[in-house]
């Protein structure tokens, strides 16, 4: 299934042999009352009460004889403690122990056996008692009341030490929520005891709300009050001393009644999940802001199935997983939410629908989920190999883009997967039609490589190829609307709080879109090559410091990819891409030194050569897939011969590559354009060649032309290729292949060029007396006046008009040339 569930702790796995073992020596000792108990058969009662900040499970159980035994199981240790025994038949309703563990809190009420009877407190429902445990010792009574409490300690983030004051955190039904401040002391020795238990002092939080939620990891709490039959959100950020501070407001568009009262994440939710669940709103918050709000309505999987609980949220870091049992899974992009076709819809009663766990599960710090009905905490993950499975056989594009980006947000052996993927859009790249499968591969791949490393990098690189979204998603409507933004009541932040701030900000202010693209890189990139081919170009120094980013980006490519390729790449200058690729790492490298703060340059450049090199990387890794997969030579094929099947599905793939690329305006390696015309001058009739040459598919490099010439002999059909080429190359570049081939098209087309550049700057000089005699025995007085013309500017500007690389140029040269294409014309 999409999501796994990898178990880090059980009950019955990880307390309950330790629990035996504690019956068998107490046992063995005659001890009574002073371990963890007889249980014999009673193992039902055995359940998880709270989860602590540091990952320690806190439990409860009874034996025989109703007593209430505590215990902690450690995380990091694996080891089980006993905390303490109530030998009283009493039901747990909260507990909580200190960073410390010399302190321990809980709330607990009456049995139904035993009706109100009490002996520390007649005629209270409910009791709050805060005990010393190291050793154990006294016990305080910090409520007695008609109303449930529920209790939880804070954990400061510095736990190097022992801390001389704690706070607990009580939360009553009556809609009160009190900060108590213990302070501890030593005596005899290690002994730990509360100082002036008589006078704690507590301090009230909050009051009058209707829901409230506590954030372990973060030590934050969140809850609603209503103001006006309005529901405001509010959160408190509880520090390391005993300050908390009101960081925001945020006004809610939901219905809340006033009557109401739900908690989240304070321990074990018995008495309301299994009670009261169906009365109550569903609403969790999760630490993720992006200033808007998603509201998501989705069609039930299925009539047959019934609904026994509600909706389970779970964190996964960039996706928020909803589930309803037997129904639908949905996962949510939270890290880019802006597009619907981000996130994954799974309706009906599919394998993944289907396994994951019916009891309710809460989602915990990082990506822990407890079970509270088996006693499980998971670690939740999704589930790479299912979802690249998923991905060979879905049939919706909307899916196929969602399950994309999950594979490659899950991290792990980058390289595989890729392979992974490379291996789907070769089977598929004409399976998809709402998007470039190619494009969004590339675009996808180079930000998840980049960006999990370095915060605030999402704004800052494209997400994906796709910006709008207009397809629908069978079951799902979506709302987008635009939420009033969080009153921030602190303006000093760190961490997450500057996070958030900083996109309270993008969003308030409307910045314009700080995502990276290549339209600057484009204009550049096009002055540069018109410069190139008028014969114009500016300052050397900055053509150079370009040429020299493009050459650093293939080092880092090829240090960071050792073995040998297979594709004949990387085995020609190709300045054109040089400068593409030179171009894209200095507006690339500018734009995050604007808009990154607090990281050191260095490590900008180097995030920046990493990037470029990633897009051309994935380029190869596409090209290896496929050279490999039709088992072609690694050396540059031949012009001449015929094209195999194998090479006619190369070429379409390239041609896929240069399309994706173009339209994105990407850098390819150096050879790539020079490898795609070859396999179109193998696999194309010329008459499509030609139409590939002229729409700009197949761009005429000057490494590719010149070993056409030299490929090819010249018979007709391949003079006609020759020609039809050479009259499609730029200027400076066909005067150079001209001269590869001795043929009398060659020659007419230098002498055609030999005389523009003549006459250029001609002045008509009076007639000269000499009349220059033709080698040829056919005198032609037009043409004899001609050539007379150009020996006369040949002879008074030789030094200008020398054709550059071809001396042997003349007057002479244009004559024959002249009377040899005349006579051809004439069938002579």
């Amino acid at each position: 299934m999409a999501l796994r569930l990898v178990s880090d702790f059980d009950l019955r796995k990880d307390v309950l042999p330790w629990l035996r073992a504690q019956r068998v020596a107490s046992a063995a000792a005659g001890a009574r009352g002073g371990g963890p108990g007889v249980l014999e058969n009673n193992y039902e009662s055995l359940r998880i009460l709270n989860v602590e900040r540091n990952g320690n499970v806190i439990y409860t159980y009874k034996d025989n004889k109703g007593n209430v035994f505590f215990g902690l199981y450690d995380c990091q240790t694996r080891q089980n403690e006993h905390l303490y025994t109530f030998e009283k038949d009493l039901h747990v309703v909260s507990c909580s122990v200190n960073s410390d563990r010399t302190l321990l809190a809980a709330s607990l009420v009456h049995s139904t056996k035993e009706g109100r009877k009490n002996e520390l407190q007649p005629g209270s429902k409910c009791l709050t008692l805060l005990v010393e445990i190291h050793p154990v010792n006294n016990v305080k009574v910090l409520k007695a009341v008609d109303s449930y409490i529920w209790v939880q300690f804070l954990y400061p983030h510095v736990e190097s030490h022992p801390l001389p004051e704690n706070h607990l955190l009580l939360v009553s039904e009556d809609k009160y929520i009190e900060k108590f401040h213990i302070q501890v002391i030593q005596e005899d020795g290690s002994r730990v005891v509360i100082k002036d238990s008589g006078h704690l002092p507590r301090e009230r939080v909050a009051e009058d709300f209707v829901w409230a939620q506590w954030d372990m990891s973060e030590q934050r709490l969140y809850y609603i009050d209503l103001k006006k039959s309005r529901s405001i959100l509010k959160c408190l950020q509880f520090s390391a001393d005993e300050k908390f501070n009101l960081m925001f407001e945020a006004p809610l568009d939901i219905t809340l009644s006033d009557s109401g009262f739900k908690l989240v994440n304070f321990g074990c939710d018995d008495l309301q999940d299994q009670e009261n669940l169906s009365k109550h709103l569903t609403l969790c918050v999760f630490t993720n802001h992006t200033g808007h709000g998603k509201t998501f309505t989705a069609a039930l999987g299925s009539v047959d199935s019934h609904v026994t609980k509600g909706l389970t949220f779970l964190n996964l870091d960039y996706y928020l997983a909803v589930y309803l049992p037997g129904h639908f899974f949905h996962l949510l992009n939270i890290q880019h939410p802006d597009l619907i076709c981000h996130s994954l819809f799974l309706t009906g009663n599919s394998e993944v629908v289907d396994m994951l766990p019916h009891s309710p599960l809460q989602s915990l710090s990082g990506s822990l989920v407890l079970d509270w009905c088996s006693g499980k905490l998971y670690r939740a993950l999704l589930n790479q190999s299912y979802l690249l499975q998923f991905l060979w056989n879905t049939r919706l594009d909307c899916e196929k883009m969602a399950v994309l980006h999950c594979v490659l947000s899950c991290g792990g052996d980058r390289r595989f997967l890729e392979a992974k993927i490379i291996q789907w859009i070769s089977e598929n790249i004409s399976a998809c039609h709402s998007f470039d499968l190619i494009q969004e591969f590339i675009i996808a791949s180079s930000y998840w490589s980049i960006c999990p490393e370095t915060s605030n990098m999402d704004k800052l690189l494209p997400y994906s190829s796709v910006l709008t979204w207009n397809t629908e998603i069978p079951g799902i409507t979506l709302v987008t609307e635009e939420i009033a933004l969080p009153f921030m009541k602190v303006h000093s932040f760190k961490g997450y709080w500057e996070k958030l701030n900083s996109n309270l900000e993008y969003v308030k202010y409307s910045k314009p879109h700080l995502h990276y693209n290549n339209s600057m890189v484009r204009r550049e990139w096009h002055s540069l090559i018109s410069e190139e081919k008028t014969g114009r170009r500016r300052s050397m120094v900055y053509v150079k410091n370009i040429l020299d980013n493009a050459t650093k980006v293939i080092s880092n490519l090829e240090a960071r990819n050792l073995e040998p390729r297979l594709t004949p790449l990387f085995q020609e200058e190709d300045n054109h891409q040089r400068l593409l690729m030179g171009l894209m790492v200095s507006e690339l490298k500018d734009h995050l030194l604007r808009h990154l703060q607090g990281v050191e340059k260095k490590k900008i450049e180097q995030m920046v050569l990493d990037y470029v090199s990633k897009l051309l990387d994935l380029v190869c890794q596409i090209m290896e897939t496929s050279w490999r997969k039709h088992s072609l030579h690694p050396c540059v094929p031949h012009f001449s011969g015929r094209a195999s099947a194998a090479e006619f599905k190369v070429f379409h793939i390239m041609t896929r590559i240069l399309e994706a690329t173009k339209n994105l305006f990407l850098p390819l390696p150096p050879g790539f354009h020079t490898l795609h015309t070859i396999l179109g001058v193998h696999c194309l009739p010329l008459h499509n060649l030609l139409h590939y040459i002229d729409s700009g598919v197949l761009l005429l490099t000057e490494t590719a032309v010149t070993r056409l010439m030299k490929d090819l002999d010249n018979t007709e059909k391949n003079e006609k290729l020759k020609f039809s080429i050479i009259v499609r190359l730029p200027p400076l570049i066909g005067q150079k292949i001209c001269r590869l081939w001795d043929h009398p098209m060659s020659s007419n087309i230098i002498s055609r060029n030999h005389v523009k550049r003549l006459l250029q700057n001609y002045k008509k000089k009076p007639p000269s007396s000499v009349i220059h005699k033709s080698s040829f025995s056919v005198e032609f007085l037009p043409l004899n006046y001609f050539v007379e013309i150009l020996t006369d500017i040949e002879s008074s500007n030789q030094a200008l008009y020398t054709f550059e690389g071809h001396d042997n140029v003349d007057a002479k040269f244009v004559e024959e040339a002249a009377l040899k294409h005349t006579m051809m014309l004439l069938g002579l």
